[in-house]
């Protein structure tokens, strides 16, 4: 009963100082940059790209074939073929985290475009009362404890993609497995308005 029980949910401290899942050897954190190419243009980009915010007005921005230019969607530098781990800390709204197939459509509004809408992006909806699992349109609830923080656990090789609730302990929310068949990108889709922002975050060195 206790080895279910360690799998499910993870002591924090632990886990940030090992970085050892028992199930899939991943050691270590991964960096994720947001790529400002990609980004919609009422989207800012700080903390050296790795925090993104809703803006309240359009700015001047370069026209660029990588950007999305109806959903206030932004993805990930990095290509992702190994085992990855990163978290997502968001404020003042909802957040569809993801990864993507980097060949996603960009121009319009329609499902080809929206990260979980299709069969190119996995999501996870976060927001204050609820959690929610996007994959080709179609949504399942997912129950867990409520938290700002949120972690992404990725085996590319071995097609798993893990979503964890972070906060004193780690608490796993949705597992998926599949085939990915090209390297994945993170992906964020900020909802809302004004005030919305989600930001990369590495894990506390006090506890490594």
């Amino acid at each position: 009963m206790i080895l279910p029980l360690m799998v499910m949910i993870l002591s924090l401290k632990y886990l940030r100082k090992s970085w050892q899942f028992k199930d899939s050897g991943i050691t270590g954190s991964t960096t994720i940059t947001l790529d400002p190419n990609s980004a919609h243009r009422r989207l800012l980009l700080s903390k050296e790209n790795r925090k993104v915010a809703i803006k309240r007005q359009d700015d001047a921005f370069v026209p660029h074939p990588d950007r999305f230019t109806y959903w206030y969607q932004v993805l990930g530098r990095q290509s992702l073929t190994g085992r990855s781990y990163w978290e997502v800390e968001r404020r003042g709204g909802g957040v569809f985290i993801a990864v993507t197939y980097k060949n996603i459509s960009r121009a319009g509004s329609e499902n080809e475009c929206i990260l979980g809408f299709n069969d190119k992006s996995w999501a996870l909806k976060c927001d204050n009362n609820s959690y929610m699992f996007w994959y080709n349109k179609q949504c399942r609830p997912v129950s867990g404890p409520q938290s700002s923080r949120v972690g992404v656990y990725l085996d590319h090789k071995a097609g798993i993609l893990s979503f964890y609730s972070v906060s004193e302990t780690m608490t796993l929310l949705h597992r998926v497995q599949t085939t990915f068949t090209q390297p994945l990108h993170a992906g964020l889709w900020l909802l809302g308005s004004s005030g919305v922002s989600a930001e990369f975050n590495e894990p506390s060195s006090e506890n490594f």
